[in-house]
């Protein structure tokens, strides 16, 4: 039997901690070898302020999981990979959509898989849905994906910043299903972005978007909504209406609940990690950022009240 995969994952804070630890500790071939990160560690494991001094004290490492804010997340890479390491993305793989064509470019020159992570796509619903629309004409998506910002990104000062993508950071969550779900390319045809008057980015959106010639899509992005959270996708089609709730864990066919499953997305992404580096491969889709980035291009802009942690 081969040795599992040597793996050293780059940041550790709230998503490191929730879901790479413990998905890691369930994915048999690979083994988390080392930390870096500039303010923790872990007791068991070598730990080092940044990927330079990882990269050089582990030489034997074979592969990097990026956890770091999207900004400044280039660079890491670049190292990684030229340094010969599999680098796996977390969500959104970059700041912009041109820099990670340029680690795509960079992985297959070094000969090394890259992965550009979109959880949600790994969601409980997402693949029986799409089993299910693959013999149905999609006539509308209704996406709605509103959370309070202050309950799952407190005192986090980057995602208000060029780069950290503002309410996108969540709302590509369901970009990435819909872009998974529907058959026909999707576009964006118009944007409203509402900015705070102390921010960089924006509190909510609202998008048109057009899969292939007719299918229309909106999505309503909201984080300011207090009490019970909403992350659903709702498709009308020329036979039942499908949708996804609670973010693609739920799935009900004309109101009918079909399945209803605990979180296994980033387990189902180290897995796929796994088989991509056994297979020399890479997965690389910016369908959902290439989206969130004509958003920034297209959208109209309204300042709005301050927002303040």
């Amino acid at each position: 039997m081969s040795q599992p995969i040597s793996l050293g994952l780059v940041g550790l804070g709230v998503i490191a901690r929730a879901q790479h630890l413990p998905a890691l500790k369930a994915t048999p071939g690979l083994r988390l070898a080392a930390i870096a990160s500039r303010n923790a560690g872990l007791e068991t494991l070598p730990s080092y302020p940044d990927i330079a001094a990882l990269l050089d004290a582990e030489p034997d490492l074979q592969a990097i999981s990026l956890c770091t804010p999207p900004q400044g997340r280039f660079a890491q890479a670049a190292a990684a990979i030229a340094a010969g390491r599999h680098v796996m993305l977390e969500k959104p793989p970059g700041a912009s959509v041109s820099e990670v064509q340029a680690l795509s470019a960079l992985a297959r020159a070094c000969g090394v898989s890259l992965f550009a992570t979109w959880h949600s796509r790994e969601a409980a619903a997402v693949a029986q849905a799409r089993e299910m629309l693959a013999d149905l004409e999609v006539r509308s998506v209704e996406i709605r994906w509103m959370e309070d910002v202050r309950h799952w990104h407190p005192g986090q000062d980057w995602i208000w910043q060029p780069g950290g993508l503002g309410v996108f950071d969540p709302g590509i969550n369901a970009l990435s299903i819909v872009t998974r779900l529907l058959r026909d390319p999707v576009r964006l045809t118009r944007a409203h972005l509402e900015l705070p008057e102390n921010r960089q980015a924006p509190i909510a959106a609202q998008l048109d978007m057009v899969a292939g010639l007719q299918t229309r899509i909106r999505a309503q992005f909201d984080w300011r909504q207090t009490g019970k959270q909403t992350w659903e996708i709702v498709l009308r089609t020329d036979g039942p209406e499908i949708a996804l709730r609670e973010g693609g864990a739920r799935l009900e066919v004309d109101g009918e609940a079909r399945i209803s499953a605990p979180d296994q997305e980033y387990r189902a992404l180290y897995a796929r990690f796994e088989q991509l580096i056994a297979r020399g491969e890479s997965d690389v889709d910016l369908a959902p950022l290439q989206l969130v980035a004509d958003a920034f291009l297209l959208g109209e802009q309204t300042r709005v009240a301050a927002f303040h942690d």
